[in-house]
Order: C-alpha cells, then sequence, then structure tokens
C-alpha cells in the first residue's frame, strides 16, 4: 500500500541500510499468535546463519509465550513466499534484506 504524505519527505530514514554496515534490522512475525501481536525486530549481521539467528534471536525472544515448545514445528515465509530455511543458511542467502519481515505460522 502506498503512503501519500501531506508535505515533501526531505530527509534521509533514520533506520537506513547504510546505517548499519554488515548488519540488517530482521522482523519475525509468529503469525496468529495472540501473544505477540506485532513482529519483532533484530538488528542482525547479513552473513548470520539461520541456526545462530534462531538460537541466539528468535528462541530467546519467542519462548517467553507461555505456550512455546521447544518441540513446536513452524513454515515459515519471506515476502509472501514459502521459505525452507536450513541451520547453515545466511541470512543474505535466504534473500532476506534490510526490514524484510519474515512469517513463522506454528503446525
Amino acid at each position: 500500500m502506498a503512503v501519500k504524505a501531506i508535505t515533501e519527505y526531505k530527509f534521509p530514514s533514520r533506520s537506513r541500510q547504510e546505517l548499519y554496515g554488515d548488519a540488517m534490522l530482521v522482523h519475525m512475525w509468529w503469525t496468529n499468535n495472540p501473544w505477540f501481536c506485532a513482529a519483532a525486530c533484530f538488528p542482525m549481521p547479513k552473513a548470520m546463519t539461520w541456526g545462530d539467528f534462531w538460537n541466539a534471536a528468535v528462541v530467546p525472544f519467542f519462548s517467553e509465550d507461555p505456550d512455546w515448545s521447544d518441540s513446536t514445528e513452524f513454515t515459515f515465509t519471506l515476502h509472501g513466499k514459502s521459505l525452507d530455511p536450513k541451520p547453515e543458511d545466511t541470512l543474505e542467502g535466504l534473500g532476506i534484506w534490510h526490514k524484510s519481515v519474515i512469517g513463522m505460522t506454528s503446525k
């Protein structure tokens, strides 16, 4: 959905990619979860593996949900398409870019 401003936008975004160097903002959204109603945002290195991202950021954050279980399986989406990440895949290699939103849905 396009945004219409009432005036011209004449200044650079404070969250633009160039301010993050080799890192990027990654949004993780647990869809249909009433405990987390919005995506969480994590600043992560582009070269980080999915396994490290999952264990260092996603699990500690989302395990605060009382219904969390380490045995829960998830499906993932990225940019509206199915995502099947392997632990050794890098975030950048998976097609994740600055401010991407990864959706996760429990099976």
